[in-house]
């Protein structure tokens, strides 16, 4: 089998695209790969606590490497500490990276790219799918999932700290993709076929956060990580803290 890493965010794409690997039986997941801020222990843009990751992963069986940033980081740095990681990697002997992205052109771009750098390839099992069919086949699998950020340009607050089902997909604006590919919502999943047992948790309170894009970051926000685009342009989210049960 082929030696691979799986670059984990902890929300539904990430949870179907490992689902969809593990099913290929075609690539040996050794570990995945979580970028934490390091001054919140939280997961960088998600926000959720770094306790409930920890369940969730144990709950999934795979180990589980951390990549430390600060809450503002340049890209710069981001570059550099995840070259670094990704050479670690290949000489462990992994010779592959997977995402959970689904049509994001110049995202994917960039990963390989930045991949290519130290002889890793990228592999997407969601690329190109259709989100609304890939959402609901995501549901009818058994996963479950509740939004922890919502891009408040977008999204109201009664869209954050919500169960993702048929309902919520009926609700959502004609201009939000079903999946939140564009950053308009994040999630945690919590239970699902690649779970022994589900992720217990509380819904805690809900907060509107805003950011400041500083000139020297050259437009390019802290909340870049592995599952998300490169550049974060709207700086206003409703979070919904999740608090371990």
């Amino acid at each position: 089998m082929k030696k691979a890493f799986f670059n984990w965010s902890s929300g539904k794409d990430s949870a179907f695209a490992l689902y969809r690997i593990l099913q290929s039986k075609e690539y040996d997941i050794t570990k995945l790969l979580t970028n934490v801020n390091e001054e919140y222990q939280r997961i960088s843009m998600h926000g959720l606590r770094e306790e409930l990751l920890n369940k969730q992963v144990e709950a999934i069986g795979l180990p589980s490497e951390k990549l430390y940033f600060p809450a503002q980081v340049t890209m710069e740095t981001y570059n550099q500490k995840m070259r670094e990681t990704l050479a670690s990697f290949k000489s462990e002997g992994l010779d592959y990276a997977v995402f959970g992205d689904i049509f994001l052109e110049d995202l994917k771009k960039y990963r390989d790219q930045k991949l290519a750098e130290v002889g890793l390839k990228g592999v997407y099992p969601l690329w190109k799918r259709d989100t609304k069919e890939l959402l609901r086949e995501f549901l009818s699998l058994g996963f479950k999932t509740i939004t922890v950020c919502v891009n408040a340009k977008l999204l109201g607050k009664e869209f954050v700290g919500r169960i993702v089902d048929e309902d919520f997909i009926k609700e959502l604006p004609e201009n939000i993709d079903p999946c939140g590919e564009n950053g308009e919502f994040h999630t945690f999943c919590f239970d699902g076929p690649i779970f022994k047992n589900p992720v217990k948790f509380e819904i805690g309170e809900k907060v509107l956060k805003s950011y400041t894009l500083n000139e020297d970051d050259d437009d390019q926000s802290c909340h870049t990580d592995t599952s998300e685009d490169i550049k974060t342009y709207d700086t206003s989210f409703w979070y919904c803290d999740l608090i371990s049960g």
